[in-house]
């Protein structure tokens, strides 16, 4: 049966952005991001406090999926990096459960690519759906990232450290996961030796696009 909803994860510098990104194009699938609710609060101008409006979600949710559908550019509702934030600068529990909702929510739309630190785990006994993992070694991610950003090597590391340890903080506070295993996952492609394009052809199958 043909994927109608496909999770990317990867660690930075695993060039999964790029072929979840080429992957979307081809199936002809939505680009989102898990952060969508953070981009539904900053359009309509709230409050953090009021980003758990259930109401105001499934509005942007819905406006952005026609928008897609009319041609617009999927990026314009992609947003990386972010969490929305509580009081002591950390997500709070019900913004916490707002992200995870707001993923069910994308994903019961079907015909997605969600790109997500841990969407897998939020959607993993739905039916159609296919976890994906792109990832590569500590050492190649360096030198992508120190490439892409123009970075020194000491600085590269820091910043691969830092994200590394963002993604298995947010595993843990959303999903009490202590690591990111390949068993939690339907296809993982090491981008070591694996091309970008033969990453793509591979979740192309898998997804029976």
């Amino acid at each position: 049966m043909a994927s109608r909803v496909v999770c990317f994860s990867g660690p930075d510098g695993s060039g999964m952005r790029e072929v979840a990104a080429a992957v979307a194009e081809q199936l002809g699938f939505a680009l989102v991001d898990e952060e969508v609710i953070v981009v539904a609060a900053a359009s309509a101008g709230v409050d953090s406090d009021l980003v758990a409006d259930v109401e105001r979600r499934r509005s942007f949710i819905e406006r952005a999926f026609d928008s897609m559908a009319a041609g617009a550019d999927s990026s314009a509702f992609v947003v990386s990096g972010v969490l929305p934030q509580g009081v002591d600068g950390k997500p709070s529990d019900d913004l916490r459960a707002e992200i995870r909702a707001a993923i069910e929510e994308i994903a019961g739309r079907q015909d997605v690519v969600i790109v997500a630190h841990a969407a897998s785990h939020a959607l993993g006994s739905r039916p159609g759906v296919l976890r994906v993992l792109v990832t590569a070694s500590q050492e190649t991610r360096l030198e992508r990232v120190a490439a892409e950003r123009e970075l020194d090597d000491r600085d590269a590391r820091r910043a691969v450290l830092a994200s590394d340890a963002g993604r298995a903080d947010y595993l843990k506070r959303f999903y009490g996961e202590k690591q990111e295993l390949p068993t939690q996952f339907d296809l993982v492609v090491n981008t070591d030796r694996v091309t970008p394009e033969q990453a793509i052809a591979l979740v192309m199958v898998a997804a029976g696009g």
